[in-house]
């Protein structure tokens, strides 16, 4: 679902609401997982899931697989999101 997607169906769940107002809503949500997750906390959303991150390790012998040349990549972080029971559930059904 794309973001204008679901600027459309809240608006038509709730119409008191102006596209502006849930667009803030919107933007302040995203954010506020994403700098929590950039000061290292998990964020939990009961019903939900929540998203973590994980530290890759850096690697010194990877190769591009074209040219066969070694490429260094460096420790980074990657988000990921585990998705809760309730969830699973009810996309299963």
């Amino acid at each position: 679902m794309s973001r204008n997607k679901l600027i459309k169906q809240l608006k038509e769940k709730h119409p008191a609401l102006s596209k502006h107002q849930i667009e803030t809503i919107i933007d302040i949500f995203s954010k506020s997982i994403s700098n929590a997750l950039k000061s290292g906390n998990n964020v939990q959303i009961r019903g939900l899931g929540h998203w973590y991150c994980k530290k890759l390790k850096e690697n010194f012998n990877a190769r591009n697989p074209a040219t066969n040349e070694l490429i260094y990549k460096p420790e980074r972080v990657k988000v990921r999101f585990r998705a809760s029971k309730k969830l699973k559930k009810s996309i299963n059904e």
